[in-house]
C-alpha cells in the first residue's frame, strides 16, 4: 500500500510553504525506502518553489540533496539493507538506454530526459514527483547513493548531493589537479564546495569574489589566492594564466572579464543557472586563444558515488547552518541575500514539530 508522507510545500510561486500530505509508492521490487534525516537546500529549490524557471507544478516540495536512513528494500535489491545510510541526489530515473544513460551520464538522458527528484513526471503514481522536504522516500535501488561519512557528520553530507557534484564533474573532467591553476567565480552553496573539492584534487584554487569580506573565509576553505573581481588591477595581474575556471554564480554577469583570464586552450565553466541569461560573450578572446565557454550539469550517478567516495576519504563536507523545516521560506530570502555560509540544511526531525 502506498504510505503516507509529512512534508512542507508550496502552493504557488507567491504562497508561503505550509505542511502538506502526500503518497509515496509502494514498494516495488528494486525499490528502496529512506525515512530523511537531513535535507540541504539549494538555490534550485528556491527557482522551482518560485517558479522563476516556469514550468512548476504546484503544490511543490522540493529538495534534492536528501540523506536518511534505510527502513525497507525490495525483494531484488542487493546493494541496501534496512539500518544502511543511504543518500538521493537531483535525480530518481532516466531511461537508462540511451547512449548518456548507457554510460552512467544519467543527467543528460537523450530520449525521456532524467527524472528530477522533485517536478518531475512520476511514471508508477502518475502526477509528479515530489522532493526531499518530506519524511520518507521511496527510489529505486540505481539512483540512491551509499554514505560512507560518519554518522555525526550527515547534515554536511546532504549539500554533496547537488552542490558536491555540480562541482566535482566539471573540475574532474577538465583536469583539475597538481599543476593546473583553478579558478573558482563565487563563495556561495556551490563555490565553497568547489574550493573544497579543487584544491583536495591538487589544483592550485583561486576565490572570485566581489567582496574584500570574503577573502579570508576563502583562505580557510583551501584558496590559495582571492581575487576580488571589482578590483581591474587584480584582475588584470591573472590575464592569460587559468587553466580552468569554474562560474557558480547564479545570477547574468559579464563573462568577457573572465574568459580573459584564461590561458590558451583554457575553459571557462557556467554551473549556476540565473534567472535571466548571460550578456552574449565578446568572441574575439575565445577566437585568438582558443578558449571555449562550456557549461556542466549535476553528474551521474557513478559519477555522484564517486564524488561522496572521495569526500569521505578526504574528510570534506558542506559548511552549513541547520534550520527547522519551519524556518524554510526565511531561508530563502537569506539565501537571495547570500546570507547564509553556506548551505542552509534542514533537520527533518522538526517536521514533527
Amino acid at each position: 500500500m502506498p504510505s503516507q508522507a509529512k512534508a512542507y510545500a508550496a502552493q504557488s510561486a507567491t504562497t508561503p510553504f505550509a505542511p502538506f500530505s502526500f503518497e509515496r509508492r509502494d514498494l516495488l521490487p528494486d525499490d528502496v525506502a529512506i525515512d530523511i534525516l537531513y535535507c540541504g537546500v539549494c538555490h534550485s529549490d528556491l527557482h522551482t518553489a518560485r517558479s522563476e524557471w516556469e514550468g512548476t507544478q504546484f503544490p511543490c516540495v522540493p529538495g534534492h540533496e536528501i540523506v536518511g536512513r534505510v527502513t525497507a528494500v525490495g525483494r531484488n535489491v542487493t546493494g541496501f539493507a534496512v539500518g544502511d545510510l543511504a543518500g538521493v541526489g537531483c535525480m530518481v530515473d532516466s531511461c537508462g538506454h540511451c547512449p548518456s544513460c548507457a554510460v552512467s551520464e544519467e543527467q543528460y538522458c537523450e530520449t525521456t530526459g532524467f527524472v528530477g527528484t522533485y517536478n518531475g513526471p512520476d511514471s508508477v503514481l502518475g502526477g509528479y514527483t515530489f522532493g526531499g522536504y518530506s519524511s520518507h522516500i521511496v527510489v529505486k535501488e540505481s539512483f540512491v547513493l551509499r554514505i560512507r561519512h560518519d554518522e555525526a557528520d550527515l547534515a554536511g553530507v546532504a549539500p554533496l548531493l547537488c552542490a558536491g557534484i555540480t562541482t566535482y564533474s566539471p573540475l574532474k573532467h577538465w583536469g583539475a589537479g597538481p599543476g593546473k591553476k583553478v579558478g573558482i567565480v563565487g563563495i556561495g552553496g556551490l563555490g565553497h564546495m568547489g574550493i573544497k573539492i579543487a584544491a583536495a584534487m591538487g589544483a592550485h584554487v583561486v576565490a572570485f569574489t566581489t567582496s574584500p569580506d570574503k577573502i579570508e573565509d576563502a583562505k580557510k576553505l583551501g584558496a590559495h589566492d582571492v581575487i576580488v573581481s571589482r578590483n581591474a588591477d587584480q584582475m588584470a595581474a591573472h590575464a592569460n594564466s587559468f587553466d580552468f575556471i569554474l562560474d557558480t554564480v547564479a545570477a547574468s554577469h559579464d563573462l568577457d572579464a573572465l574568459t580573459v583570464l584564461l590561458r590558451r586552450d583554457g575553459t571557462l565553466t557556467l554551473v549556476g543557472v540565473p534567472e535571466h541569461p548571460h550578456p552574449s560573450p565578446n568572441i574575439f578572446p575565445l577566437v585568438f586563444r582558443r578558449r571555449a565557454i562550456a557549461g556542466s550539469l549535476i553528474g551521474g550517478i557513478a559519477e555522484t558515488q564517486e564524488m561522496l567516495d572521495f569526500c569521505h576519504e578526504h574528510g570534506l563536507v558542506a559548511d552549513i547552518e541547520m534550520i527547522a523545516m519551519q524556518e524554510i521560506d526565511a531561508a530563502y530570502d537569506r539565501m537571495l541575500k547570500s546570507d547564509v555560509k553556506y548551505r542552509f540544511v534542514i533537520d527533518m526531525a522538526s517536521l514533527e514539530g
